[in-house]
């Protein structure tokens, strides 16, 4: 494979993929000749809906759960790359925040990463794979109020390096991506954005929100597919242990 656009006879596992940045990575893999697509999600009907032309096998349940992983692992057995992708959103100023809001957030951004990425390495482990992370430009950028989220993405960054030396005497390539906004619906959970849709609506709240990035936009799920994929293909072959910032300037 030399160019991004060919993926052919490839086999792909992507998580958090019934939507947004997930799914546009699993419609790209697809329609670029991946030949079978693992897909988790805790949303099956998600998954089911995007329809995609090539051998599809749906997972349902946490990234967080080990005995997801457990099971599934041998079934994974030479993968060729990986989309560590599902996440949420989590919101609280470290002094305010409950232990359990915590752990909720780093259960699924952190320990979910962890077990994907464990899995996908141990799948590779005999004839090389590439793996790309789903970081945050607030795990680069400290932002007031999002502590146990930019906490995670910031850990899920300096794992991306830890696994890209261990895995490279294997050709194993690890890199992550650190979107800003992004316009997917894991804004749904933040009671400050439900009470703005409901005042103005869910595109001048986008906007507005996009106001504070040099570029004034948020990035589709599309343009953060196309950087991932990218990174997982050939055509980034001499790439790993990076953390590929696409934000819009938001982090200047």
């Amino acid at each position: 494979m030399t160019q991004i656009q060919d993926f052919s006879g490839r086999t792909a596992l992507v998580t958090g993929a019934s939507s947004g940045i997930g799914a546009a990575c699993a419609k790209a893999l697809a329609a670029r000749g991946a030949s079978k697509l693992f897909l988790v999600d805790l949303d099956t009907a998600g998954m089911e809906a995007l329809n995609l032309n090539c051998d599809v096998e749906h997972i349902t349940g946490s990234v967080a759960d080990e005995a997801l992983w457990e099971e599934l692992e041998p079934r994974l057995t030479g993968l060729d790359h990986a989309a560590v992708n599902a996440g949420i959103g989590g919101h609280g100023q470290i002094a305010n925040l409950d232990f359990a809001e915590w752990r909720r957030v780093m259960d699924v951004n952190l320990d979910g990463a962890f077990l994907t990425l464990r899995a996908a390495m141990r799948a590779m482990k005999d004839g090389g794979g590439s793996a790309v992370i789903t970081s945050s430009s607030t795990g680069v950028k400290a932002i007031a109020g999002i502590g146990p989220y930019g906490v995670a993405k910031a850990a899920v960054s300096h794992m991306t390096r830890i696994a890209a030396l261990e895995g490279a005497p294997n050709n194993i390539r690890v890199n992550a991506i650190a979107p800003g906004g992004v316009d997917t619906n894991i804004w749904e959970a933040s009671d400050d954005f439900k009470r703005s849709v409901e005042t103005q609506g869910r595109e001048a709240t986008i906007k507005a929100m996009a106001s504070t990035t040099p570029l004034g936009r948020f990035a589709t799920s599309e343009e953060i597919a196309g950087d991932i994929l990218y990174m997982l293909s050939d055509a980034g072959a001499n790439m790993t242990g990076h953390v590929l910032v696409s934000d819009g300037g938001f982090t200047l």
